[in-house]
């Protein structure tokens, strides 16, 4: 038998999610365990009922659904619910399952369950992860290229791409999603420190508090500083404390 999901619906207007819930009482592998009108209750509603499944608006009163992946880390498949289309790329920069238009179309709604359900049935691809004194082949804006692994700067989310910088001054775009790198870059060195971004730990030169309970991580070689959400900030701290 197969096991339920458990799902979270995450929208401001309590119309949208009594219409979602009752599209998705025709999928028996669903279960919607909570629903939430703001990224705060739905960080409280991941935190208590852990689901499988978060349908997420991304316009709501003073912020955005993106602000949640800033918050906390979200470990369930995530399903963009939205009147506009132009987040589309940047709901693919975090992973998202897939990004459903409003007013949502039963039929669609129906291919996305079947995308994740395949994605849950699909082994998880193995891949081995770069020595930090390795070497990567890459493509890097048309042009291939044997990259030094410490000597990358930062990585950053560009839309499919990502944007590559080193010590050497190679700067370009690469055919690489942020997971993908995530998955083969050394653990010990290269950090998250937001949703578009990695860096290279060795190369921070110094992390200072900005406004409204930010902070700013300086890389060295870098002139502009780069943002780091608050759930980022102890890991790198632990990080650079060994």
């Amino acid at each position: 038998m197969q096991r339920r999901l458990k799902t979270l619906i995450v929208d401001d207007e309590a119309l949208l999610r009594d219409y979602l819930r009752g599209l998705l009482k025709c999928f028996s592998s669903i279960e919607v365990v909570a629903e939430a009108d703001s990224v705060k209750s739905a960080i409280t509603a991941i935190q208590k009922h852990h689901p499988d499944l978060v349908f997420l608006d991304i316009k709501f009163p003073g912020e955005s659904g993106f602000d949640l992946f800033d918050e906390i880390e979200v470990k369930a498949k995530v399903v963009f619910v939205t009147a506009f289309d132009e987040y589309a790329i940047r709901a693919f920069e975090v992973n998202a399952l897939d990004y459903l238009l409003k007013p949502i179309s039963p039929a669609r709604l129906a291919l996305t369950i079947a995308r994740l359900h395949s994605a849950s049935e699909a082994p998880s691809p193995k891949s081995d992860r770069l020595p930090h004194n390795g070497v990567i082949f890459i493509q890097l804006n048309n042009r291939y290229y044997f990259i030094k692994v410490e000597t990358i700067v930062k990585i950053s989310a560009a839309g499919f791409y990502t944007e590559l910088v080193t010590t050497t001054g190679k700067k370009g775009l690469v055919q690489r999603r942020m997971k993908e790198w995530e998955e083969v870059l050394p653990e010990t060195t290269f950090a998250r420190i937001h949703r578009s971004t990695i860096v290279n730990v060795e190369l921070v030169d110094r992390v200072e508090k900005g406004f409204n309970n930010s902070y700013q991580v300086y890389l060295k070689g870098v002139n502009n500083p780069e943002t780091m959400s608050r759930r980022c900030i102890a890991k790198l701290k632990n990080r650079l404390d060994r």
